[in-house]
C-alpha cells in the first residue's frame, strides 16, 4: 500500500465513521426546552463536535490499522472467499488463460 492510497483510505473511512457518531448524545432543541426565536426545533442544543471528531479519530485509526493488516498480510486472500470472483483471472496471472 503506498502512503496516498494509505492516506485516501484513511480519509474515507474517518468520514465514514464521523457521520455514525454524529446522532450519538443529540438532543434537540424541542427535546430539551422550546425552540429559541428563529431556529429550527430540530437543531441540536450541544453537538459536541470536537469531542466527536477525536473518538472519529481513533476509531478511524483502529478500522485504517485492521485494513492495512489485511492488505499488507492477506491473512484471507480476496481469491478465498467464495462468492467472489478470482481476482486472480482478472489479472492475467492465474492458470485460466484464454486460448488465441
Amino acid at each position: 500500500m503506498t502512503w496516498t492510497a494509505g492516506i485516501a483510505i484513511y480519509l474515507v473511512v474517518w468520514w465514514t465513521v464521523l457521520f455514525m457518531t454524529l446522532p450519538f448524545g443529540v438532543r434537540s432543541q424541542h427535546e430539551v426546552e422550546g425552540p429559541a426565536d428563529g431556529t429550527d426545533p430540530g437543531a441540536p442544543v450541544a453537538p459536541m463536535l470536537v469531542r466527536k471528531a477525536l473518538v472519529t479519530t481513533v476509531i478511524a485509526a483502529f478500522v485504517w490499522l485492521l485494513i492495512a493488516y489485511f492488505y499488507i498480510y492477506q491473512p484471507i486472500s480476496f481469491d478465498s472467499i467464495p462468492f467472489l470472483p478470482k481476482l486472480h483471472d482478472w489479472y492475467g496471472t492465474g492458470q485460466s488463460q484464454p486460448a488465441n
